[in-house]
């Protein structure tokens, strides 16, 4: 009963609360029910709505129902979330038989399925996949135009494989545009990064059998680039994800790794993975599990990175760190977009903004009875802060560029690192060139031999990625510039806004200081919730398992 209640209040959150369908059911941490079923029901509820409201309109079943169902009340919401199911799901409603709301739904099943046929004639469609099609097509034409990025999951599955089974019926494109329309059967494989395809925004992904395996997995183009741009072989050691959930790096870190060649001696490597957040570490380990990352990865749920002691034992062999601390989210896409709701038995849509208003902000100077300008800056970790003036941003970039310097030194007293990929889902210069350019000019960096890892020196795929780095923000230094790695939502590539730079440092070094101790120095440093006063570290790149 929890799965129809929950994602009920779920879509009763007003419009303008913030947040989108993702971080309001992933950021919320006392469901009973799994956030990836809530999602799911929510999701494809809202993209049906249209049809469903005027199904249960003439059906009448809500005011037929209003006197009967006393003890459990049929509500709008529930009654689109409820016949979704009863009509649409191959499952069916996800109730006991003698449930009330279940029987207050089944008893007009016949005079419902009648709606549903005359719905379809009235749209001309020729069956029921025909409308799927046309729900489909019309809820991807009213989204951004961006392809659904999949990774192929090397831990459970092949490329060649999956071309063959989940993706026999598509067409392959040799250009990211051909995979934008809504209703293309195009597949587009990733020039740059190993095991990515794009398909169009309109293909059911959450419903294929690869997907529920754990077989693919949603992750935006970009973020697959600090795992790849690292880059870890087995000779390297053991490898930390220092903010790992929800895990998308994490098991795309281990997927790396087990294509690697067997090692000659000892244990093979392992990915400590690092998560504070109790919440999200439980999502983290649902995660590895269904990606089949259990035996390869080693979490370490509620536990602070800057709280690790880089000297102890069982992390004298890490030689690679993945950090993609917590950001301004300024480049993720789409990030306060909520689909519209059409509720029956009532006029215009509650809870979700209209697909209209989609963009909104808070009201600008200047607008009737409005106060100074406002925006609402929502970071990766779902928090919203709004943001009255420039000054106010820059204070609020300032928190978080000095939180993720501090993270970076950090990385830096590992004995045994060779190499740290840093990246954030920001666009703001603050946050990356500047933040690089500072590490490499800390004591720490000077002293154990840190440097940027060059253009030239990048893995192939990286290294031919044309967008790089501000020279400006790099305080004039091209190199700099040139060794870091940028993207831009809206320009064309299919991506979102991302930043990442890796560091380097030489195999001599790294022994060299194996026998140094830092136990003081990072017993020190300040905790990523005391850089981050009220952040609950909910991220990016989803909820669940999205890109």
């Amino acid at each position: 009963m929890s799965l129809y209640h929950e994602t009920a209040d779920i879509l009763s959150i007003p419009a303008d609360a913030g947040g989108n369908l993702k971080s309001r059911i992933f950021g919320k941490k006392d469901h009973k029910t799994s956030p990836q079923q809530i999602y799911a029901l929510a999701a494809e509820t809202c993209k049906w709505s249209a049809v469903l409201k005027e199904v249960i309109d003439n059906a009448g079943i809500l005011r037929m129902e209003r006197k009967a169902s006393l003890s459990a009340p049929l509500t709008p919401i529930l009654s689109l979330l409820l016949v979704h199911d009863l009509l649409l799901s191959k499952s069916g409603v996800a109730l006991p038989a003698s449930h009330g709301l279940r029987l207050s739904v089944e008893r007009h099943k016949t005079r419902l399925n009648a709606e549903l046929t005359r719905v379809r004639l009235r749209r001309k469609a020729a069956s029921l996949d025909a409308l799927r099609l046309q729900v489909e097509t019309a809820f991807a034409q009213a989204s951004p135009k961006y392809p659904r990025w999949i990774r192929i999951n090397a831990l459970k599955t092949t490329l060649d494989h999956q071309l063959k089974t989940t993706f026999k019926d598509f067409t392959r494109v040799h250009a990211i545009g051909e995979v934008s329309s809504a209703v293309s059967h195009n597949l587009y494989i990733d020039e740059h990064v190993p095991n990515l395809v794009a398909v169009s925004p309109g293909f059911e992904v959450l419903k294929t059998s690869a997907y529920k395996s754990g077989a693919i997995i949603l992750q935006d183009k970009a973020s697959c680039f600090p795992a790849y741009l690292l880059d870890p072989r087995l000779e390297d050691g053991h490898v930390i994800d220092s903010c790992a959930a929800p895990g998308n790096k994490t098991t795309h870190l281990a997927a790396i790794l087990s294509s690697r060649t067997v090692v000659p001696e000892g244990p093979p490597p392992k990915v400590f993975a690092f998560e504070r957040n109790g919440h999200r570490a439980k999502t983290l380990e649902n995660m590895v599990t269904l990606a089949g990352g259990d035996e390869i990865i080693d979490i370490t749920p509620k536990q602070d990175f800057l709280k690790v002691d880089p000297d102890a034992k069982l992390y004298q062999d890490v030689g690679c760190l993945l950090l993609d601390p917590s950001c301004s989210g300024s480049g993720i896409v789409d990030r306060e977009g909520l689909p519209p709701i059409h509720l029956p038995g009532l006029t215009g849509s509650a809870g979700l903004k209209p697909e209209r208003n989609q963009n909104r902000k808070r009201k600008r100077k200047g607008d009737k009875d409005s106060g100074p300008d406002e925006q609402i800056l929502v970071d990766d970790d779902g928090k919203q802060t709004v943001i009255t003036s420039e000054q106010e941003l820059l204070s609020r970039l300032d928190t978080l560029s000095s939180f993720q310097f501090i993270l970076l030194q950090h990385a830096f007293k590992f004995p045994s690192a060779r190499r740290i990929t840093y990246s954030t889902c920001s666009v703001h210069s603050q946050e990356n060139e500047e933040v690089v350019v500072k590490a490499l000019q800390s004591d720490v960096a000077k002293a154990r031999g840190w440097r940027i890892l060059t253009r030239d020196q990048q893995v192939s795929g990286m290294k031919e990625w044309p967008v790089r780095g501000s020279v400006d923000a790099a305080h004039g230094n091209e190199t700099i510039a040139d060794a870091c790695i940028r993207t831009y939502r809206d320009d064309g590539r299919g991506v979102m806004g991302f930043f990442v730079a890796a560091f380097v440092r030489d195999g001599s070094l790294a022994s060299h200081d194996a026998g140094e101790s830092n136990s003081v120095a990072w017993r020190n440093q300040p905790t990523a919730r005391e850089e981050e006063p009220g952040s609950d570290n909910d991220e990016d790149e989803w909820g669940g398992f999205q890109d």
